[in-house]
């Protein structure tokens, strides 16, 4: 494993890291919701709730915030640049998985994670708990088994 220390970013780790946690206690202070992302795109691409438009809305509104939140930092700072390391097909097979694990375990990482955790929810803290294990395992897989088993299949 090398470490690059010069993208080593506390600051910017930080301000996001206040920034999530401020917007998740505005949407439990306002709204008396829990900011789970999966959750909010999820409702907001089903029918079913384009007919209640006071949920629709708030709905649309954190996503667009979401979208948008890169072409506002980019105002104060450069963004990173985008090294993808996969395959197309790969991207969206890992998108569609991921998808799927999170309407599985009911949540994802912000609802789960961020939010869960925060309240307390054992559910949560377990939940939580999978996803890091699977990642770990994931990348364990991929990384050092699955070259063993097909040579030039990984990086």
């Amino acid at each position: 494993m090398n470490i690059q220390w010069a993208a080593f970013t506390p600051g910017a780790a930080l301000a996001g890291g206040l920034l999530i946690g401020l917007a998740a206690s505005a949407m439990v202070l306002f709204l008396g919701r829990i900011a789970g992302i999966s959750g909010i795109v999820g409702a907001l691409l089903q029918r079913a709730s384009w007919r209640n438009r006071s949920q629709w809305g708030w709905r649309l509104a954190f996503t667009v915030g979401l979208l948008s939140a890169p072409l506002l930092w980019q105002l104060f700072a450069a963004l990173p640049a985008i090294q993808l390391q996969a395959a197309p097909a790969t991207i969206v097979l890992a998108g569609l998985l991921v998808g799927f694990g999170s309407r599985l375990g009911s949540g994802c990482t912000s609802g789960h994670g961020v939010c869960g955790i925060a309240r307390l929810s054992m559910r949560s803290v377990v939940a939580t708990l999978v996803f890091m294990a699977t990642a770990a395992l994931t990348v364990f897989l991929v990384r050092h088994a699955l070259p063993l088993i097909a040579p030039g299949v990984s990086s």
